[in-house]
Formats: C-alpha cells, structure tokens, sequence
C-alpha cells in the first residue's frame, strides 16, 4: 500500500482547479482504488433526492445502483452522516450484498462547502475487518479536503 499522505497528495495535484463535483468522485475513485491493496470496491452514492442515493463513479464490479438511506451500510451512513465502519458485513442489520465476495465495509459521508451532504464515499474488502481507525480518519479528511470547498 503507498502512503496515505502520497496518495493524498496525488488526488489533490489532480484535482487542483477543477469544481465538478462528478470528475472528483471518479479521480478519487481512481486513485484509491489503485493505490491501496485489500480496497476491492471503491466508489460514491450520490444523493439524488431526499433519503435516496444513486451509484457515482466508481471502480471495482458492479455495484447497487440505488439505495435508499433506510437500507444498508450507505444508507446508515447518509442518514446518521457518521461514517459507518463494519468489520463483518453479514453481522450488520440490512445489510445490501451488491458483492458476496465483501467482508468488511467502510462508508464515509461527503459534504459540500456549506455542509450539504451531497454522497457517501463506500469502500469494500473481501478481507474482514480490513478497516482501521487510521484508514477512517484519512478518508473523513480527504472528502472534507476535496469536496469541503465546492
């Protein structure tokens, strides 16, 4: 796995000038995707309308192409707009298996500069409980460093 600050970096030499809300989603898809082995799934729901969110861009295999925020992990994570860490996706009431092959679940809210919760940042591994404080901490930081100041 490359450093967090590396990949941190990266994203945001990439993204310098850019505001479209969608080619950030898919350049911070990309790069994480990339970057960090056992990230099997990675990808943005963005919230279309009240308690619904839609597939962004993402990379990895198919993923659920809506999700209401009454549903799984996404969903607990754009209702509660705190990030949802799940080290055993079958343990986690509701659960939505868009993949059998995930294990482990990391969903991170994503808000705009005037704190509209406009996605949710999900992230699958096959491997259980593959996420750890430090991995939810960089990523809280990243959405807010990228998407904070749209």
């Amino acid at each position: 796995m490359q450093p967090y600050a590396e990949i941190e970096g990266r994203i945001l030499a990439l993204m310098d000038n850019e505001d479209d809300t969608i080619s950030l989603m898919a350049t911070v898809a990309a790069e994480l995707y990339q970057a960090v082995e056992g990230f099997d799934w990675v990808g943005f729901y963005r919230v279309t309308e009240p308690g619904l969110l839609k597939i962004g861009p993402y990379q990895g295999g198919h993923g659920c192409l809506v999700i209401p925020f009454d549903k799984g992990v996404c969903g607990a994570a754009a209702r509660t707009g705190e990030t949802q860490r799940v080290d055993d996706v079958d343990a986690f009431p509701g659960h939505i298996a868009c993949a059998a092959s995930t294990r482990s679940e990391i969903v991170v809210p994503v808000r705009n500069g005037a704190g509209d919760l406009i996605a949710v940042l999900d992230i699958d591994s096959d491997t259980p409980a593959f996420f750890k404080s430090d991995d939810q901490v960089f990523l809280e930081a990243l959405m807010e460093k990228v998407f904070g100041r749209i």
